[in-house]
């Protein structure tokens, strides 16, 4: 008696076949983010994987943890000339000066734009009008690497003294925390993440 046939699930191109990437976009890609110690996460790892693939950082991404304290900015904001000596020396992380360096000037950024606007997710969300963006997008060469939107809000981040937060860097982070959803439309997390996009409210600080 043949065995039924099972239809294995469809996921975007990029996610691939290593656990932790498939993981991430079955977890994490498009889920709309309000928790400013996590925008802050992703901010200095989107800015640490330029040049990179993101595959390598996911795999850091525990190591990164670690070494800049669970991504508090309170606490990244405080590193000193000693601690970033201490982070160039970490095998675990990129040990690119210019990157450590500016993971601790946008600590402080992030820090002065949380005291202007309550909160870095009030901040961000504003350039959406607090409501994720939802693509449909059939094919991987349809994801934009920068939009005009992206455009304006990198120009806002580097006003604000921010560094590696170019275009393609912010729609990176964008994509990854659920402004926009660049979920393939025949991938099984394009509908999941619509809904949650519909039915997410940007709470006040």
């Amino acid at each position: 008696m043949a065995s039924p046939k099972t239809s294995l699930p469809i996921r975007c191109d990029w996610a691939g076949t290593e656990p932790i990437l498939v993981a991430y976009h079955d977890e994490e890609w498009g889920v709309p983010v309000q928790d400013d110690r996590m925008l802050f996460e992703f901010l200095v790892l989107e800015g640490a994987q330029a040049g990179l693939s993101w595959l390598t950082i996911l795999r850091k991404r525990a190591a990164y943890r670690h070494a800049f304290a669970g991504f508090d900015p309170e606490k990244v904001a405080r590193f000193d000339a000693r601690k970033l000596s201490s982070l160039l020396r970490d095998p675990g992380i990129v040990r690119n000066r210019a990157k450590i360096a500016s993971a601790v000037a946008n600590a402080r950024a992030f820090l002065q734009v949380q005291a202007d606007f309550g909160s870095f997710a009030a901040y961000q969300w504003r350039f959406t009008e607090g409501r994720p963006i939802r693509n449909r997008l059939s094919c991987l060469k349809q994801i934009p690497p920068r939009t005009p939107l992206s455009d304006v809000f990198s120009k806002d981040l580097k006003q604000r003294g921010f560094s590696f937060v170019g275009s393609t860097i912010v729609y990176a982070h964008m994509q990854a925390v659920g402004m926009v959803n660049d979920h393939l439309l025949s991938c099984m997390r394009h509908r999941p993440i619509a809904k949650l996009g519909a039915a997410f409210r940007l709470t006040a600080p």
